[in-house]
């Protein structure tokens, strides 16, 4: 659990604008959540989280003021590149990267609230395919979706996989669960505020890759 609760993201100010310097900091440490499934069959989504990470830090280091908050990058964008918009740059990128932030928040929360297949207890299946179809389903073709369908087929017991976000350390379930509600408090809302200034700046694209 170390791998969450060593980097765990800052309480959002009360009108929600997300610092784009931390939330890069904190959001740099969760692409390695995808290799604690097991399967190189997750290396796509881990390599795009990681390929919009990068993109949305380099639209921000050419500017750290004019980009000091997510909602001020779109804003900057939306002005700099037109009817283009919202299709380029750092809004692309962080249309995308928050879909494979909210995989990991409602599997994490799925896990929490201890979701799982009564005839297989000890495997996350259940968690990761409920994750999958509310999040990234829609967004893919068919191709995409058969190679995810085999990726769950193969992910690891829940043991082994709590084992993995605890770098390898033996722990109690039940803590690593507690620890995983902790770090979902400030991750959930700072993923909820990104959705919402999606939809309040109609920034939002529909189709699949």
């Amino acid at each position: 659990m170390a791998m969450l609760v060593e980097h765990q993201f800052k309480q959002l100010p009360a009108d929600k604008q997300i610092d784009t310097r931390a939330f890069l900091e904190s959001v740099s440490y969760l692409p390695p959540f995808f290799d604690c499934l097991g399967s190189k069959l997750f290396s796509p989504i881990k390599a795009d989280v990681m390929g919009n990470i990068t993109k949305i830090k380099a639209v921000y280091e050419t500017n750290p003021t004019k980009f000091k908050t997510l909602q001020l990058i779109l804003e900057g964008e939306k002005e700099m590149y037109g009817s283009e918009w919202p299709k380029v740059g750092a809004t692309l990128a962080l249309m995308w990267l928050k879909r494979g932030l909210k995989f990991i928040q409602i599997m994490l929360q799925s896990i929490a609230d201890g979701e799982r297949d009564e005839a297989n207890p000890s495997l996350i299946r259940v968690n990761a395919t409920k994750a999958y179809e509310l999040t990234l389903k829609r967004y893919h073709g068919w191709l995409v979706q058969k190679i995810f369908n085999a990726a769950v087929y193969v992910a690891p017991y829940k043991a082994d996989f709590l084992k993995a976000l605890s770098k390898g350390r033996d722990v109690k379930e039940e803590e690593c669960i507690e620890k995983i509600r902790q770090f979902l408090v400030n991750f959930t809302v700072t993923i909820d505020a990104i959705y919402e200034m999606y939809t309040k700046s109609n920034a939002e694209l529909d189709y699949k890759v």
